[in-house]
């Protein structure tokens, strides 16, 4: 349903800030990471997908998340970047686990751009599973300006009370990248809710969710 769902925002490209996985004690059903990514076999993206790994990924089977999702056809970038279309695309992994190597990712964006034969002014974009990185991430007066990056990690909060917010946005920041749009020092993040859940198996003022962004020259319509 997930996958009919991203088909019918007919979006040119997917992108997917990590923990494809999250067993859970309670939970009634434990499925191998080859039958619950196997639906991704069917995105349709004329350019295609690519995904950064999450924490989660790493504590469970993380040689057959990887193996299926290249199956299905996503690219994974773990501190490195890619060309999709009219973006140069960095993907940072996680930095929950201390995996993230953010010069290196920048090093590689700037590779791509260095190399680039087509000679194309592309838009260069960060994903990360964990917002934490953006304070390490160049600003508007930087040569290697970045200026969007896409997250995920902090579930919003995913069990939010009223009046008292989320116990844990699970960042070292508290919640100054807790969710949605945040805008510093001419860069913006967007931290996505993500669709599923983590430790237990629920949510509460803190609704799942995609996010469908249309990307174009700064003064256009």
């Amino acid at each position: 349903q997930i996958v009919e769902q991203v088909n019918a925002a007919k979006p040119d490209l997917v992108l997917f800030a990590g923990d494809f996985v999250s067993d859970k004690r309670t939970a009634t059903r434990h499925y191998d990471p080859r039958e619950g990514l196997a639906p991704l076999t069917g995105l349709n993206a004329p350019l295609g997908s690519v995904a950064v790994m999450g924490n989660h990924d790493h504590w469970f089977e993380l040689p057959k998340i990887r193996a299926t999702l290249k199956k299905a056809g996503v690219e994974i970038i773990d501190n490195g970047a890619t060309i999709r279309g009219p973006l140069i695309i960095g993907g940072v992994d996680d930095d929950h686990t201390g995996r993230a190597r953010v010069p290196e990712t920048l090093a590689a964006m700037d590779n791509i751009q260095a190399n680039d034969s087509d000679n194309i002014a592309r838009a260069r974009i960060m994903l990360s599973h964990s917002p934490d990185i953006m304070p390490q991430i160049p600003g508007k007066d930087a040569a290697s300006y970045i200026p969007l990056v896409l997250a995920g990690h902090t579930h919003c909060g995913q069990i939010s009370f009223p009046f008292i917010g989320a116990l844990t946005y699970v960042s070292r920041y508290g919640d100054r990248y807790a969710c949605g749009i945040v805008k510093e020092n001419g860069k913006t993040i967007i931290v996505g809710a993500g669709l599923g859940t983590s430790i237990l198996p629920f949510r509460l003022g803190a609704v799942p969710d995609m996010w469908l962004l249309t990307l174009g020259p700064k003064n256009s319509n």
